[in-house]
């Protein structure tokens, strides 16, 4: 069952990444991994990027490239390159950041905020210009695991954010 449910959910992330781009846009990334995919093992390694920095006429230090490949986990494969590119275009942060952001406001660790707490944190802190709306707020909110005590659980709320709604 636990299989079923990780190829539900690779499949879903995968399906999710491929509609952030329009298809010529997806025909172009393709394109540029090709380019940088030196050995065509259909992923970019630290060999790889080795290859494409030595073609530009650049030798970076071996600790920043793999400080690259750290970053986004290891190896990147043509869905990982989309999706890191996605999240960049989209202006989402990675999960772990979003997830600190929340536990911020945790104070007793629970992995759950009171909505209206949040609600009041995100629409009067900080400058003017980066408050949160009362519409604004609960358009974010909109389909966010928040019970009936009105505790929103971010732990879920995060993954929901970062590869979408899982399936029940």
């Amino acid at each position: 069952m636990a299989d079923k449910r990780a190829k539900k959910a690779a499949q879903r992330a995968t399906s999710n990444v491929f509609t952030m781009f329009e298809q010529k846009q997806v025909q172009e990334f393709k394109e540029a991994f090709g380019l940088m995919d030196q050995d065509r093992d259909g992923s970019i390694s630290l060999d790889d990027l080795k290859e494409v920095y030595s073609s530009l006429g650049k030798t970076p230090k071996e600790s920043d490239l793999k400080g690259m490949l750290e970053e986004t986990g290891g190896s990147v494969n043509f869905t990982k390159l989309l999706t890191l590119f996605g999240d960049r275009l989209n202006g989402t942060d990675a999960e772990d950041i979003l997830m600190s952001a929340f536990k911020t406001f945790d104070e007793d660790t629970k992995g759950v905020l009171y909505r209206n707490n949040l609600q009041e944190l995100l629409t009067s802190m900080g400058k003017p210009n980066e408050r949160l709306t009362d519409v604004e707020f609960k358009q974010m909110l909109e389909g966010a695991p928040v019970d009936t005590k009105g505790l929103l659980d971010y732990t879920a709320f995060t993954k929901q954010i970062k590869r979408g709604k899982e399936d029940d």
